[in-house]
């Protein structure tokens, strides 16, 4: 079967040929077919092939996710990071989540660590919506704060004691802000689409030149290449403690 199912939605990229024998699957509801994905906010070209509407609630490591594949983007690569992020070492931590669109990571380590407190951060309104709805779905009102804005402009002075940047784009362009959150000795999980000959190097650049500005040092923990996301360029992650 090509394409991912998202709930009880079948995701392609071109109309199936077997689309009769597709749809006689009980777990498959409704088939759509997904385009272009555009700008900051992420919006998905979706055009409907069978069924109707394009909500329904995803379900991955134990935790329910609210979503519109007409609206908002799922990847089905990240899964594997989703599940390492669940779960973390220490339950005391306050956590800033920069890019939490729908809580792709918000949710899991909320439900999985349940840490002292997460700031989940969201500039789409249709993505934060949701994100609020999924808080409740998944019972984390008491952990989880969900906020609608920019998150290069909080107020956060050297809160966090780790700080999820899982966006891939323009992540770089908000790195002095996650310094300025983030504690002595906090960790920064970065995210970025890089060329293979630089796989790892660029994205620890990235994080040593924004900490040096603020006359800090880093130490590299982990780096991850996630998935294959265009020709010669790897979504990568590089897990960064900086004191």
């Amino acid at each position: 079967m090509k394409g991912k199912l998202i709930g009880d939605i079948l995701v392609v990229k071109k109309e199936p040929d077997n689309l009769e024998e597709l749809i006689k699957f009980p777990y498959i509801n409704r088939v759509v077919k997904l385009g272009q994905i555009h700008g900051q906010k992420r919006e998905p070209d979706v055009e409907m092939i069978y069924g109707e509407g394009t909500e329904t609630i995803h379900k991955e490591n134990y935790c329910k996710f609210k979503i519109d594949v007409a609206k908002v983007m799922w990847s089905k690569g990240n899964t594997g990071e989703r599940q390492r992020m669940s779960t973390l070492p220490d339950s005391d931590e306050t956590i800033i989540d920069m890019f939490a669109g729908i809580g792709y990571f918000t949710i899991p380590m909320a439900v999985h660590s349940k840490p002292k407190k997460i700031y989940a951060i969201e500039i789409n309104p249709v993505s934060h919506n949701f994100l609020c709805e999924n808080i409740k779905l998944n019972k984390v009102e008491d952990i989880v704060e969900p906020i609608l804005g920019d998150c290069g402009l909080q107020e956060f002075d050297h809160v966090a004691d780790r700080i999820m940047m899982g966006y891939i784009g323009t992540t770089h362009h908000y790195l002095d802000s996650a310094m300025s959150y983030l504690k002595e000795g906090g960790i920064i999980h970065y995210h970025e689409s890089t060329p293979e000959p630089i796989l790892f190097t660029r994205p620890v650049e990235r994080v040593q030149k924004a900490a040096a500005k603020q006359g800090r040092e880093i130490e590299v923990l982990n780096k991850r290449s996630i998935k294959k996301y265009s020709p010669g360029v790897y979504h990568t992650v590089v897990d960064i403690k900086v004191n």
